[in-house]
């Protein structure tokens, strides 16, 4: 009797300790089953992802499905959404894994600011799209994105038009 409840405690031990000691799948793996490869996409997802042609195979399942999901949709997109929609799928093969990281890393710290301080980075964002392109370019090129990008605070007008605010008179 005693070496059976010995062999019961000893079988228990092992089937508590045997979870604790296996590797968990993470989501993406437990979520996703297996998406095709690149060979086994239609022809018109092949047009449609054709700017992630050399990194399909690589890809983990969840993020072939998140592509798969815009082609999907390709179809039914106003041309300029298509044609935004190609340009990003560019500039997204053409980022380094390292580059790929930081982006959504990026994007996963701003999903979590508060909602005033998305409203600040999307008042940045609005500034910096008005912006023309060369200037545009010259901020990217400096780095100091940032700074440049911040909008101006609304300053009262002057009550005497013919002044000029101290902090302007050096522009022209």
């Amino acid at each position: 009797m005693a070496h059976r409840r010995f062999i019961g405690r000893l079988t228990l031990l092992v089937a508590l300790s045997l979870p604790a000691t296996a590797q968990v799948p993470t989501t993406a793996v437990i979520g996703t089953p297996p998406q095709p490869a690149w060979s086994q996409l239609s022809p018109q997802q092949k047009g449609v992802l054709s700017p992630l042609s050399q990194d399909w195979d690589k890809m983990e399942n969840i993020r072939r499905k998140k592509w798969l999901g815009i082609a999907d949709r390709y179809p039914s997109m106003k041309p300029e959404e298509q044609l935004r929609m190609q340009e990003r799928m560019r500039e997204w093969a053409a980022l380094t894994p390292e580059q790929r990281a930081k982006v959504r890393g990026t994007y996963k710290d701003f999903q979590q600011l508060p909602v005033e301080q998305k409203q600040v980075v999307k008042q940045k964002w609005e500034a910096y799209n008005s912006l023309p392109s060369e200037e545009r370019q010259k901020i990217r090129e400096s780095g100091k994105s940032a700074k440049l990008l911040t909008p101006p605070p609304e300053a009262p007008a002057p009550e005497n038009p013919a002044e000029t605010p101290p902090a302007e008179s050096g522009r022209n």
